[in-house]
């Protein structure tokens, strides 16, 4: 299956991020806007000064995997622009990284970025022989306990949407608590289970009240056993709490992992909207970003009637990716390791790399990727989606970092929000690009 990338691209494109020091501004262009080469070819990005005044200390680093230093050094300002170049000799993605000072010790820095043959980057580990009979223990676990649904009606804001707090059951005497909404009229829908990125905090109404309104019937949880709408406080106190570092607790074993629980919700909130009564029964869309985008992903590759996922800038890939040279994706719990068992914690995450559910996945997916994001890099991404079998539509971002800095995700977000969603609502296929 060929790559499909969309390229809402400006003409500088790639990096341009520039910052203002009242001293000099600093841009990085590429030469090429797409930012995508194949095995043999070689980046180049020029940067210049928009200014003659001088700043100190220009220094910059060209590092392959976000580990391996390829290149660095200092740069200076002669009034010419400057050329940084690489020979890509094998798939794989790398970050120029430029830095700055001003004689007040004032710091910025931009990024730059491009990637060769994406569609032969391979996984950085195997799948744990047993993988799947693990997570089919789980199930049978999951599938053992009553869901116990509970909902309570809440006030929506709009006569057309009606609104519910929900909560279920899950393993170890845990809940799942989240918001449901459905329009007013009609007897059925087709669904939308929305998970969250990372952090802790409640949910808002307006997250589901729109596209309720739209027709879907949508449930949105929480990724933890928290109430959704508590006062900002209690929200921190969590944070700086029992959930500080959610992502290292029980880290050393698959079975007391937090994410075990995290993975296993969005199964049952999947599962929940299929028997439900006013589910249209053909239907069952999910979406979200980061921590949600890796929810996203996996939920598809363990639940076997999500019938699409749209995953941005998705966590959970390439766990073991510093073994060959590599920076993991977020939770990164390759070195979330302090005061524990090393080999017990790299072992365990391979059991919720997200990459080892993809080859499970049956529906059509779509991603957005961020060049620049060195929280969840590209390239362990696209190792991972390598492995799906079904159709994919992947949108590289060459301006994104992992937020949304300056309508970088916008290509990503018009793509999912005009054109994938209003064509699943209608039960159609979105269109291919």
């Amino acid at each position: 299956m060929e790559y499909k990338h969309n390229y809402f691209i400006a003409v500088l494109a790639l990096a341009l991020m520039s910052i203002n020091l009242n001293l000099a501004q600093v841009r990085i262009t590429p030469e090429r806007t797409t930012g995508i080469y194949e095995v043999g070819e070689t980046a180049l990005w020029i940067i210049d000064f928009d200014t003659e005044k001088s700043i100190d200390s220009v220094s910059y680093v060209l590092k392959k995997g976000g580990l391996t230093i390829l290149k660095k050094g200092f740069l200076y300002n002669r009034g010419e622009k400057i050329m940084v170049s690489h020979l890509f000799n094998e798939p794989g993605a790398v970050l120029l990284d430029v830095r700055w000072t001003n004689a007040r010790n004032e710091s910025g820095g931009i990024v730059g970025g491009a990637i060769a043959s994406p569609e032969k980057i391979k996984l950085s580990a195997e799948k744990p022989e047993d993988f799947d009979t693990f997570w089919n223990t789980q199930l049978a676990v999951l599938q053992s306990i009553p869901k116990n649904e509970k909902l309570k009606r809440q006030k929506s804001g709009d006569k057309d949407v009606n609104y519910y707090k929900v909560k279920m059951d899950n393993i170890n005497g845990t809940k799942i608590r989240g918001q449901l909404a459905r329009p007013s009229k009609g007897k059925k829908f087709p669904a939308l289970l929305i998970v969250q990125w990372a952090g802790v905090y409640p949910l808002q109404k307006d997250w589901i009240i729109d596209k309720a309104k739209k027709g879907w019937l949508v449930l949105n949880i929480n990724p933890h056993d928290l109430p959704i709408d508590e006062v900002d406080s209690f929200y921190k106190e969590q944070a700086n709490g029992p959930l500080r570092n959610y992502p290292g607790i029980g880290n050393e074993d698959k079975n007391t992992s937090y994410f075990l629980r995290m993975y296993l919700s969005c199964y049952r909130a999947a599962q929940y909207l299929t028997e439900r009564n006013d589910w249209n029964g053909e239907t069952l869309v999910v979406m979200g970003a980061s921590q949600g985008g890796l929810q996203s992903l996996m939920t598809a590759g363990l639940h076997p009637k999500i019938t699409a996922s749209l995953a941005l800038v998705p966590a959970g890939f390439d766990m073991m990716g510093p073994v060959v040279g590599r920076e993991p994706g977020w939770p990164k719990w390759y070195n979330n390791i302090e005061n524990k068992d090393v080999q017990k914690v790299r072992e365990t995450s391979k059991y919720f790399d997200v990459a080892n559910f993809i080859p499970k996945i049956t529906c059509p997916v779509l991603v957005g990727i961020g060049l620049l994001d060195e929280v969840c890099p590209p390239e362990g991404i696209y190792a991972g989606l390598n492995q799906l079998k079904t159709s994919k539509e992947i949108i590289l971002l060459p301006e994104s970092e992992h937020q949304d800095k300056e309508g970088s995700q916008q290509p990503y977000n018009k793509r999912a929000e005009e054109e994938w969603l209003p064509s699943l609502l209608k039960g159609e296929q979105p269109s291919r690009k």
